[in-house]
């Protein structure tokens, strides 16, 4: 019986061939070194031979590997061609949600992407969060999200390629007639007593109840019980209104009628977003919107880390500290 290969085992195998290295090809690629080599050990067993000699110092390849090498080239050259052909498509491009903000990430890389590329058509798509988002990019009726990829499902990170794009310091959202709306920025332990709304009723953001789940662990805080979710700025000011909550979110964001955004502080949270796809995904529009984000993070240091910040381990992990 024919055997399917995913084209991502054969990229995984031409990094890795290239460069006799798993750390290197996994940098390459944009996956984590585990993912690599799973897809190496997938493919060796699909073909039923060895293409690496493995020791703890170097990777070679064997004489399997060698044969399969040029005809590798071949095919995901031939893959590649078929799929640039398809370029012309739309780019789907999720947002998460459809509001206006002073300094809203991923707008701002849309934005930037368009302009870079006039001819070619960029679309807005409205997730909700990036949980939601993986389970179209897994569908393949989304090609690009952002968003917090550590609290993704390992599963689901698995088969998806991450890119690290900026470091946005967390706030919390309250109404103006909030104890400690007053303040210019509200210290952490400043929060105690007051339940931090982590948007725990949104399924299509569990990614960020996460991240504000071990923010409150770590800090003594009290999370506030889960809610239906508004959508749209009006219904967040009804929401607001109603509840009379803090609502974690980020600075820059949405400006929300009846409500203001407050820094939060001592430490400086910090919430790691990425650009997040499919590992096949060959699209001009992808590649300027990768290339906007590097720019702007060497303009702005979208990826410099406060000092004395706070970041989960696991998505510290993702910048390789």
């Amino acid at each position: 019986m024919p055997v399917d290969l995913h084209p991502r085992l054969l990229r995984g195998f031409l990094a890795t061939a290239e460069t006799l290295h798993f750390g290197r090809a996994a940098q390459r690629l944009h996956i984590a070194q585990q993912a690599l080599s799973r897809d190496i050990r997938a493919l060796e067993r699909a073909l039923g031979v060895a293409l690496f000699s493995r020791t703890t110092r170097t990777v070679q390849l064997t004489a399997a590997g060698e044969q399969l090498l040029p005809k590798v080239r071949r095919l995901l050259a031939l893959h590649d061609e078929i799929v640039t052909g398809a370029a012309d498509r739309a780019l789907l491009v999720d947002l998460n949600s459809a509001v206006d903000g002073e300094d809203l990430t991923a707008d701002r890389l849309l934005a930037a992407a368009r302009a870079a590329l006039p001819r070619c058509e960029l679309l807005a798509r409205y997730c909700g969060g990036l949980a939601g988002a993986a389970v179209e990019l897994l569908a393949h009726r989304l090609d690009v999200s952002f968003g917090r990829f550590a609290g993704l499902p390992a599963p689901v990170r698995s088969q998806l390629v991450h890119t690290p794009v900026r470091l946005e310091r967390m706030a919390v959202l309250v109404p103006a007639a909030h104890p400690l709306a007053g303040r210019s920025e509200i210290p952490l332990a400043a929060l105690a007593g007051h339940p931090l709304d982590v948007c725990a009723g949104n399924q299509a953001t569990t990614e960020w109840a996460d991240l504000g789940r071990r923010l409150a662990a770590e800090h003594g805080l009290v999370t506030a019980p889960p809610h239906t979710p508004p959508v749209g700025a009006d219904e967040m000011a009804h929401y607001l209104a109603r509840h009379g909550e803090a609502v974690l979110t980020t600075v820059g964001g949405p400006a929300i009628p009846g409500s203001v955004t407050r820094p939060l502080a001592d430490p400086v949270p910090l919430s790691l977003v990425g650009l997040v796809h499919r590992p096949e995904l060959r699209h001009p529009g992808l590649d300027a919107l990768r290339s906007a984000a590097a720019e702007f993070g060497a303009r702005e240091g979208w990826l410099r880390r406060v000092p004395g910040s706070w970041l989960p381990r696991e998505d510290a992990a993702l910048l390789g500290g």
